[in-house]
Order: structure tokens, then sequence, then C-alpha cells
């Protein structure tokens, strides 16, 4: 395995919006796998492509209930609101209460080329959001308020291993 290294806010990379897969290949299911050990590593419980210098449309997610490799994920419908505290690998020690949906239908392509749809609540509803966040180009301390995001961009950056920064 390839030693993929977890890009820390604010290198540019995790500002893009990341390219569309236009066939997967055993190139994108040698990524695919590639990142879920990065993920397992980094004791995630999901990773964009974009965290790792890869700028396509690729997400690995593994809430427990067993690893899911997402090609080109789109949300189709969304149910219901609840807020809790996320952290992100990209931008180690923060934490951010954030509202979203409770339920969503996810298409995409698995990692055979297959379009496919999940239903996800919990976690993993909470978990795809998270990713696709990150394949659009945003991060968790875009939902902050001004105040709080020019603080947080200061600890983030001062102390990008250390844990505790809650807002």
């Amino acid at each position: 395995m390839p030693d993929l290294k977890i890009r820390k806010f604010p290198e540019a990379i995790l500002r893009r919006k990341a390219a569309r897969v236009e066939k997967v290949t055993i190139s994108e299911r040698s990524m695919l796998t590639d990142m879920a050990s990065a993920m397992y590593l980094s004791q995630g419980v999901g990773l964009a492509a974009v965290q790792v210098g890869i700028d396509k449309q690729l997400a690995v997610i593994d809430v427990g209930e067993g690893l899911i490799k997402l090609v080109n994920p789109v949300i189709l419908k969304r149910e219901g609101l609840e807020t809790q505290e996320e952290g992100c690998l990209s931008c180690p020690g923060l934490y951010v209460k954030i509202k979203r949906a409770r339920k969503v239908l996810v298409s995409y392509i698995d990692e055979k080329g297959d379009i496919t749809e999940i239903n996800a609540s919990g976690l993993l509803a909470r978990a795809v959001q998270h990713e696709l966040d990150h394949l659009s180009g945003k991060l968790i301390i875009d939902y902050l308020g001004p105040v709080k995001k020019i603080l947080a961009k200061k600890k983030i950056s001062k102390s990008a291993g250390y844990c505790g920064v809650k807002l």
C-alpha cells in the first residue's frame, strides 16, 4: 500500500471540487483500497480522496457496519434534521456541532462499476454527508460563524496535532 498522507487544513486540494470519475478501472479500485487502509490507520470512519491528495470523487466509509466504497456519490433525498458534533482528519482537534439530515438516500457507483443506492441513517448518514462535503471542497470549519472560524484557523495552524479544540 502506498503511504497516503492525510492532507490538513489549509492545503489547497481540500478546497477543490473533486473531478468526476468517468470509468471505474483497476486504478480507482486500488485507490479505494488504499484509502480504506489509510482511514483505518488514522482511526477515522470516513475518508474522501481529496483528503489524501487525489482529485477524484471517491470516498470510503466504515461506521462499524462494514466498508462502503463510493464513486461519484450523490444525495438524492434528505429526511429530518439533527445536530451532532463532528471531527475531521483534515482539521485535527477541531470539533464542530453541525446540523445535517437524519436520513439520506445516496446514489453512487460501486467498485465493480455498478450504479447502486443506499438508504443511510444515523452515523452512516452523517458520515456520507461529511465525505460529500469534502468532495465539494467544504470542511467542518465552514460551519462556524466568523469569530469562531478565525479562532479555529489559528488553533489548527498553531497546533495541527493538538486534540480537544471544541467550538
